[in-house]
């Protein structure tokens, strides 16, 4: 779409210069004579950019500015002045103005001039579509999880958005701690700023002063230009900063003073930098028994911790695993160009009785493999990885918490028996309660599907 460029000068002869010039190069021109027309015209037309004369026969220039300022979306102004008038040019770009031009006017920089305003603008609308997709993607809604655990998660993490003071999220690797912390950023109140991120275990010690701070020209051996370092990257917006516990002693000093005094001084430099950031950290450690051992500071703890929040594993919210597995496969499913439906009983089973050590992630990359490997619509056990295919051999699952046998075989039957009642009344919901249809659905045969709902209780209508 051709931008729209409005022309507000008491001169006809200008109007009309301007007027072929732009038309030329495909803008969309509107014209007026006096700031008062000027100002309705841009109401109506709604330019893009505004070349405003500050010698208005009706209304100052600086007036009309300031009505042009008021409009959403608003334009961008160039202010187009005599000599006798620059220094009211110069106030009017201290006021919002993009520019000025002094007449006569040069049409090569006016050309240049508007060039640039509209990259700019340009820019702006990428940035804030961007920004809209990743606050659309980082609703809390997109975290997955109807447990009870996960109804606290998420009532934890809405007040926790509402304020700004530092967050320290601990919970197991792969429970979705960026995730969380994102979701934070974008509902809270920078939402509007940058999300940083530093893996504090990924950076060398040696560097780590330099990532945090930056560095000036000449501050260390490869230091061969000046570098911005993250705090000052997140101005206005959070720094997430994930596996914290990895800090050294040293490294630990420096960003407790960082959080305490609000400022930083780059490495090598001299000038002290003014730092607005919101700390968002994490941890798959216990803190406070890092504490206890002497590798973390305490009083670096007492600083993150102002808001804690704990993610629990996937082991003690198996319910959402069903959630979660149907969220990656028609994530998934689209990606790869399948027509999957879902998991039969056997396969759903496995998965529920599943200790799932690696967390989220790790069910979130089951579910890619198992769909990759999938022929049909329905994902059966020879689709999951080989240690869901392992049958009862113990030495070829990945360790079990310390719970005595019989319990955790009785536990692990109760998950099983409950993933393949809600696969069953799925089934029969999609097949309008038909059981030939539903057992089509499931893959199994009807005296199957007969068999399974007498011994789980199931009576449809429910």
């Amino acid at each position: 779409m051709s931008a729209r460029i409005l022309i507000v000068d008491d001169e006809r002869s200008i109007r009309e210069v301007f007027s072929v010039l732009l038309a030329e190069r495909g803008f969309l021109v509107e014209t007026a004579g006096d700031g008062r027309s000027g100002l309705e015209k841009a109401r109506l037309f709604g330019p893009d950019v505004v070349l405003l004369d500050m010698n208005l026969p009706d209304i100052p220039g600086l007036e009309v500015l300031g009505g042009l300022r008021g409009l959403r979306p608003g334009p961008d102004i160039v202010i187009v002045t005599a000599f006798g008038t620059i220094r009211s040019a110069v106030e009017a770009t201290k006021l919002g103005a993009y520019a000025y031009l002094e007449k006569p006017v040069d049409n090569d920089e006016l050309l240049l001039t508007v060039s640039r305003i509209l990259e700019i603008r340009n820019l702006r609308r990428q940035v804030e579509t961007l920004r809209t997709e990743l606050s659309s993607r980082y609703r809390f809604s997109n975290i997955v999880g109807t447990s009870g655990r996960m109804s606290s998660v998420f009532q934890l993490m809405e007040k926790i958005s509402r304020v700004d003071g530092t967050v320290l999220l601990t919970g197991e690797s792969g429970t979705g701690k960026e995730l969380v912390a994102r979701a934070i950023h974008f509902a809270g109140p920078r939402r509007g700023g940058p999300f940083v991120v530093v893996n504090c275990g990924a950076v060398p010690r040696d560097l780590i002063e330099s990532e945090f701070f930056g560095h000036v020209k000449g501050a260390f051996t490869d230091a061969r230009a000046d570098k911005t370092g993250k705090f000052e990257l997140a101005e206005s917006g959070t720094l997430f900063l994930d596996e914290v516990a990895e800090l050294s002693q040293e490294a630990q000093v420096k960003l407790l003073r960082a959080l305490g005094e609000r400022e930083i001084t780059r490495v090598g430099g001299t000038k002290t930098v003014p730092v607005d950031v919101r700390v968002i950290a994490a941890t798959n450690k216990d803190l406070e028994e890092e504490v206890r051992k002497g590798n973390f500071r305490e009083d670096l703890y007492f600083r993150l911790a102002v808001l804690s929040l704990r993610l629990p594993p996937l082991r003690d919210r198996s319910e959402d695993i069903p959630l979660l597995a149907d969220h990656f496969v028609r994530k998934f499913a689209g990606e790869l160009g399948k027509k999957v439906q879902g998991f039969t009983p056997g396969a759903a089973a496995r998965m529920g009785t599943y200790p799932w050590p690696g967390n989220v992630r790790e069910l979130e990359n089951v579910i890619y493999e198992a769909l990759v490997m999938a022929d049909g619509e329905w994902v059966d056990e020879a689709a999951l990885p080989a240690r869901f295919r392992a049958g009862d051999d113990a030495s070829a699952r990945p360790p079990r918490s310390a719970e005595p046998a019989g319990s955790l075989r009785e536990a692990a039957q109760r998950v099983a028996e409950r993933a393949e009642k809600e696969l069953i009344l799925e089934a029969l919901r999609q097949a309008g309660g038909n059981r030939t249809r539903a057992a089509l659905i499931l893959g199994v045969s009807r005296k199957t599907l007969f068999n399974k709902m007498t011994a789980l209780d199931i009576r449809w209508p429910s």
